[in-house]
C-alpha cells in the first residue's frame, strides 16, 4: 500500500502522493478501522462525500480504498499545505459511518516559470557599479522543498544575481560589476535560471536583455548612503531637521541637481515634512508626536537634467526623542464604594492601572496615596497596575467617609502629575450597645403622686447609624409592675400612688435595645427614692381619752415650788424631716404666770410657787404641730388641779402606779416605733451609699438620743442640697439653725457618693 495510516479517534489518515498510478491501493479501510475482517461477508463499503471528481473510490467488498483517477495536488489544493480530501464512508448491514482523511502529498511535478519570456533593461553606461536593477521572480506551483530555491545567472563580465528574502519570496537583483561602454557592447544577453529544490530538481529560465545608452556619463551621488540624525517631538513647523547632499561631476544641466522624496514613502511623510528641492534641507510640516511615531525612514532621490537624466538615492533616518508630554493616566475599577467597618485586613478594595504614553523615565510611573488613611497600595506582578488593601481595622463611628487621593507621578526631569481622588464609604455594623448618659439613676419622687403621670424620661444613644441605632425601651425588675415606659420615647409613668409611709425606696432597670442584627442592648438603674410629704397629723399619746379627744387630768399639791413637772404631753407624726419635727404652744391657759411649756418636749412646768388665792384648778390648751409647709396640728386639753399635800401624794402614788404601767407601755411602744423608724432609715442610706460607691466603704452610723429622750417623736431628717449632707435635727434646734461640722449635737456624719467629693451629714 501507499503511504501510511494513522488512527484519530473514529477517523482513519492516509497520506499518498500525487500523480501516483490509477490503482493504486491506498489502504483497507475495514481493517484500519478495527472491523472484523472475518465477518464482511454481506457488507458493503462506498463513499457518500468528500472525493472530487472521485479521485478516490472505495472496493465495495473488502473495503479497500484506491486511486480511482489521476490526483494532482495543485488541482484540488491550490497553495493550501497540508492538502487534505476528507470522504464519508458508509459501510452497510449494519450501516455504520466513518470518517477517512486522505493527505496528498506534494511531488515535484511542476516547473518554475516567470510570467515574461524576456526582460528588457536600459541602462546608462554611465551608471556606476554595483547599481541593482530588480528581476521579474518565478512562480512555483509546488510547496516546500519543491517551489523556488535559486536563481543564476549566466556567466559574464559585467552582471552578477543577488537574492533578497521578502518573508518567503526570493527576490532576484541584477547588479551592475563594472561600467558599461556602449562603444564597445551597446546590448548584452543574458539567462536567468530559477531552479527549485526537488529531487530531480526542476528550472526555469528568463532571457534579460540589456541595452546601454549613451547619454550623462556621471550620476548624482549623495555625501552618504544613509543619513541619521535625531529630534524632539512637539517642535515648531518649519523646523530644520537636516540637509542631505548629492554631487555630480558633469557640467550644465548634467549636473543640476534636484532633490525628491521616494514615491514609495507613505503618504504621511509629505504630512510631515517638506524638501526643498533645490538645497536638499528637510523641514517639519506638520506634528511630531513620539507617541504616534518614533522613527521615520525617508527615501530622497537626486536628479540631475541631463538628457536622459541621471538620478541616485539615499535614506533619510529620524529618530524622534521623547519630551515627558503626557500626564500618568489613573483608570480605578472599584468593586464597591462602600466598605464595611468589619472588613478584615487585607480586604481589597479596588483595581488600580497607571498609564504613561511617554517612554523610558518620563513613562515610568510611581503611585502614591494620600497620608492617614488606612488603605495602601500594593503592586501587582503587572507593571504599573495595583490593588487598593485596607490594612487598619476601621470603625465607622469614628470615620465613616474616605477621600483617598491617588498621585501619580512620572520620572521626566520636570515630573507630570494627575490626581485622582476615590470616596469611599464605611457602611456601618451593629458593634455599639446603646449607652445611658448616667448610670445609675436617682428619682426623687414626692408621694401621693398622680398615677399615669410622666415622673422622667430616660434616654440612650448608639454610635451605630440607621437600624442599629434605632432604640426601643423596656422595663424589668420586681418593681417593674409599678412603672409604665414609652418603648419608643423612653418616658416613664408610675402606676400606682407611693406612700412614703409604706415604700421608702426601690429600683428598677430601664433597658435599652438596638433593632440590629444580632440587636445588642445595655440597662440603666433606676432608683426611685419617695419622698416625704406632710400628710399626717400629729397623733397625740398622752393625754388621751376613749372618744380620741386628748384630755388629761393632773394634781400637784399647793406647796410646789417654781419649776415643778406637772406632766408631759406625748406625741408622734408619722411623717419625717420638718414634716414630722413637732412642736408644742399654749395654745389655752387659765393662768399664763403660773404654768410654761417646753415647746421641743411638751413638758409642762410651773413657773412660780402656788398662793393661796391661786385658782383650785386650772385648764391648759396644749396645741401640737408639725413644721411642714402646710403644717397639721392636734390639741390636748389638760386640768391640773391643785390639792392638799396628803392627797396630792395619795393621788401621786396611785397616779404614779398608773403612770409607770402607761409609761412601761408607752416605752415599749416608743421603742417599738423608734425602732422602726431607725432601721428604716439605716436601711434607706445604705442602699443609697451602696448604689453610690463603686467599691464598698466601711463606715458606721449611731443614732444616739439625748439622755433625756422620752418618746417624743421630734427628730428630723434633712438632705441639703447646697451643702451635700444630710442633716439630723435635734429637738433643740430651730428650723433655721444649723450644726458645726463634727459637732455631736445630735449629727450623723455619712459620706456623700453622689458628688466627686464631700461628705454627707445625717
Amino acid at each position: 500500500m501507499l503511504g501510511f495510516v494513522e488512527r484519530v479517534s473514529s477517523q482513519v489518515k492516509y497520506s499518498v502522493p500525487e500523480e501516483v498510478k490509477v490503482g493504486s491501493v491506498i489502504g483497507n479501510v475495514a481493517k484500519d478501522l478495527g472491523l472484523d475482517i472475518s465477518s464482511l461477508e454481506g457488507r458493503r463499503f462506498r463513499i457518500v462525500s468528500g472525493t472530487k471528481d472521485a479521485q478516490f473510490e472505495v472496493n465495495q467488498n473488502n473495503g479497500v480504498l484506491y486511486v480511482h483517477r489521476s490526483v494532482d495536488r495543485e488541482e484540488l489544493c491550490e497553495n493550501a499545505s497540508p492538502c487534505l480530501v476528507n470522504l464519508k464512508m458508509v459501510a452497510e448491514n449494519p450501516m455504520e459511518i466513518h470518517y477517512v482523511a486522505v493527505e496528498i502529498l506534494d511531488v515535484n511535478d511542476n516547473s518554475p516559470s516567470f510570467k515574461e519570456q524576456e526582460k528588457t533593461f536600459e541602462i546608462y553606461e554611465s551608471v556606476v557599479p554595483g547599481k541593482r536593477f530588480q528581476l521579474p521572480t518565478a512562480h512555483d506551483p509546488d510547496v516546500a522543498v519543491n517551489a523556488v530555491r535559486v536563481y543564476k545567472l549566466n556567466p559574464n563580465d559585467y552582471f552578477s544575481i543577488e537574492i533578497r528574502e521578502s518573508g518567503e519570496d526570493k527576490i532576484p537583483f541584477l547588479v551592475l560589476q563594472k561600467y558599461l561602454d556602449r562603444e564597445t557592447h551597446n546590448e548584452h544577453k543574458l539567462v536567468l535560471t530559477a531552479a527549485d529544490g526537488g529531487n530531480p530538481r526542476r528550472s526555469g529560465t528568463l532571457n534579460v536583455t540589456v541595452v546601454v545608452l549613451d547619454s550623462n556619463d556621471n550620476h548624482p551621488t549623495f555625501s552618504q548612503e544613509v543619513y541619521s540624525t535625531t529630534m524632539h517631538e512637539n517642535v515648531a513647523e518649519d523646523t530644520r531637521v537636516i540637509k542631505v547632499n548629492a554631487t555630480d561631476a558633469d557640467e550644465g544641466a548634467n549636473g543640476v541637481i534636484e532633490y525628491f522624496f521616494g514615491s514609495q514613502l507613505d503618504k504621511q511623510i509629505y504630512d510631515m515634512f517638506s524638501l526643498d528641492k533645490n538645497t536638499g534641507e528637510i523641514r517639519v510640516k506638520g506634528k511630531i508626536d513620539f507617541e504616534r511615531e518614533d522613527i521615520f525612514k525617508l527615501d530622497v532621490h537626486a536628479t540631475d537634467k541631463g538628457q536622459p537624466p541621471m538620478s541616485t538615492d539615499c535614506r533619510v533616518i529620524i529618530k524622534v526623542l521623547d519630551e515627558n508630554d503626557n500626564e500618568p493616566q489613573i483608570e480605578v475599577t472599584s468593586l464597591s464604594n462602600t466598605i464595611a467597618e468589619d472588613s478584615k485586613i487585607g480586604t481589597v478594595v479596588s483595581l488600580i492601572s497607571i498609564t504613561d504614553l511617554d517612554a523610558g523615565l518620563n513613562g515610568k510611573v510611581t503611585c502614591s496615596l494620600s497620608d492617614n488613611v488606612p488603605f495602601e497600595l500594593k503592586a501587582s506582578f503587572q507593571d504599573n497596575m495595583y490593588s487598593l488593601v485596607l490594612t487598619k481595622r476601621l470603625d465607622r463611628e469614628s470615620v465613616s467617609h474616605y477621600d483617598i487621593k491617588i498621585t501619580a507621578k512620572d520620572g521626566g526631569e520636570i515630573p507630570l502629575y494627575s490626581f485622582k481622588t476615590l470616596s469611599i464609604d464605611v457602611s456601618d455594623v451593629n458593634d455599639n450597645v446603646p449607652e445611658f448618659r448616667h448610670n445609675p439613676i436617682e428619682l426623687y419622687l414626692s408621694e401621693n403622686n398622680v398615677p399615669g403621670q410622666n415622673i422622667i424620661s430616660v434616654t440612650a444613644s448608639d454610635n451605630d447609624s440607621n437600624e442599629n441605632a434605632d432604640l426601643t425601651y423596656g422595663i424589668k425588675g420586681q418593681t417593674a409592675i409599678f412603672m409604665n415606659i414609652n418603648p419608643e420615647t423612653g418616658e416613664i409613668s408610675a402606676l400606682k400612688s407611693f406612700d412614703f409611709e409604706t415604700l421608702k425606696t426601690f429600683r428598677f432597670q430601664v433597658v435599652a435595645t438596638d433593632s440590629g442584627t444580632p440587636s445588642l442592648s445595655s440597662n440603666v438603674t433606676v432608683n426611685v427614692f419617695i419622698l416625704d410629704q406632710n400628710d399626717n397629723a400629729p397623733v397625740i399619746l398622752y393625754p388621751v381619752s376613749a372618744n380620741g379627744s386628748a384630755e388629761g387630768v393632773e394634781e400637784i399639791p399647793h406647796n410646789v415650788n417654781a419649776g415643778h413637772l406637772v406632766t408631759k404631753v406625748r406625741a408622734y407624726d408619722a411623717d419625717i424631716g420638718y414634716n414630722g419635727w413637732l412642736l408644742f404652744s399654749l395654745q389655752e391657759v387659765s393662768d399664763h404666770s403660773l404654768f410654761g411649756l417646753d415647746r421641743y418636749t411638751g413638758r409642762i412646768r410651773t413657773l412660780r410657787s402656788l398662793t393661796e388665792t391661786d385658782e383650785a384648778e386650772h385648764k391648759l390648751v396644749i396645741l401640737v404641730k408639725d413644721n411642714g409647709n402646710v403644717s397639721l396640728s392636734a390639741t390636748a386639753t389638760v386640768i391640773v388641779k391643785v390639792v392638799e399635800p396628803k392627797e396630792a401624794f395619795a393621788a401621786s402614788d396611785v397616779q404614779s402606779s398608773a403612770t409607770d404601767e402607761e409609761e412601761n407601755n408607752v416605752t415599749l411602744y416608743l421603742m417599738i416605733t423608734l425602732g422602726s423608724v431607725s432601721v428604716l432609715f439605716l436601711i434607706s442610706i445604705i442602699v443609697l451609699i451602696a448604689m453610690q460607691c463603686s467599691k464598698s466603704t466601711d463606715y458606721t452610723s449611731k443614732y444616739l438620743p439625748e439622755t433625756n429622750y422620752d418618746g417624743t417623736m421630734c427628730h428630723s431628717i434633712q438632705y441639703r442640697s447646697g451643702d451635700k449632707r444630710y442633716m439630723l435635727v435635734g429637738p433643740r434646734m430651730s428650723v433655721g439653725s444649723t450644726i458645726v461640722p463634727g459637732s455631736q449635737a445630735n449629727t450623723l456624719v455619712l459620706p456623700d457618693r453622689r458628688g466627686a467629693s464631700g461628705e454627707v451629714r445625717a
